[in-house]
């Protein structure tokens, strides 16, 4: 295992990600208006900022690969992208969001600081070249189905695409029907990768098509296995989606950490990320 100063890191502009520092990619898990957008990633900065953490806001402007034909999907592309244009000039903050096609990744480097590739797609050659070849940095979330020691293959796509400025996500893996769990040995599979490691915790305690065509879960499980995650010594960065009233959300409630109750989080997590660094 990599001591922290030993730990990857990847270039943003204006901050670095990982080399040895927690950082986080937080947000609401889809677009839903400009207002509510805008109080999330300020409230997101506030709490950063006065912890001395890296933050990038997560947002997605399409959930292409909901349970139902009938679930929300989020603003679109260009309304997506210009909503997230908002965040960094008034905000500050560097953001991310999905891509699900290889045309949508030019349009949305124009903006976006991260690419990120869902866990569904991760085996989608032509969708990571078309990131990679962005310049973008992109995070690649390991497949339900995908053993942790192959996402070695799928960070290599970028790096042969020319783009080492790379993240690799632990989000769960598929665990019978409408389960997930985490293997937490997997994480040192993924560190050994070379790259930053993430450890996405509001996907990791859903329940797949578990509420009669939406996704279940339980928030109250995802700090608990983001700490257990941090203790390992192999995750970077955590990985939570966040909103002032989860329930109301058109995405992902039951999963959702409600924003008033993260600050604590983060504190839980900070305190195991400096237990473990002062070893």
């Amino acid at each position: 295992m990599s001591r922290p100063e030993e730990r990857p890191s990847v270039p943003l502009d204006g901050c670095s990600l990982g080399g040895g520092s927690l950082f986080v990619l937080a947000g609401p898990c889809v677009l839903e208006t400009l207002d509510l957008t805008l109080e999330i990633a300020s409230a997101l900065k506030e709490l950063a900022d006065s912890r001395g953490i890296p933050l990038v806001f997560k947002a997605s402007f399409d959930k292409a690969n909901r349970t139902s034909l009938h679930s929300g999907r989020g603003p679109g592309l260009e309304e997506g992208i210009a909503m997230l244009a908002e965040v960094k000039e008034r905000i500050g903050l560097p953001v991310l969001t999905d891509v699900h096609l290889p045309e949508q990744c030019a349009p949305a480097a124009e903006v976006c600081d991260i690419l990120q590739i869902p866990a569904f797609l991760c085996r989608q050659t032509d969708l990571i070249v078309a990131a990679a070849r962005t310049g973008r940095c992109v995070n690649v979330k390991k497949g339900q189905f995908l053993a942790p020691w192959d996402m070695r293959h799928v960070t290599e796509k970028c790096v042969q695409a020319g783009n080492e400025r790379v993240l690799v996500t632990e989000r769960g893996s598929s665990f019978g029907y409408g389960r997930l769990v985490v293997d937490m040995a997997g994480l040192a599979d993924l560190a050994a990768t070379g790259h930053p490691v993430v450890f996405d915790a509001t996907h990791s305690v859903q329940r797949p098509g578990g509420a009669d065509g939406r996704t279940g879960g339980d928030r109250t499980l995802a700090p608990l296995l983001a700490r257990a995650a941090i203790a390992t010594g192999c995750v970077d960065g955590v990985f939570f989606e966040v909103h002032p009233d989860p329930n109301s959300s058109p995405s992902d409630g039951a999963n959702m950490v409600r924003l008033e109750e993260f600050g604590a989080v983060l504190d839980s997590l900070l305190a195991v990320h400096r237990a473990l660094a002062s070893r």
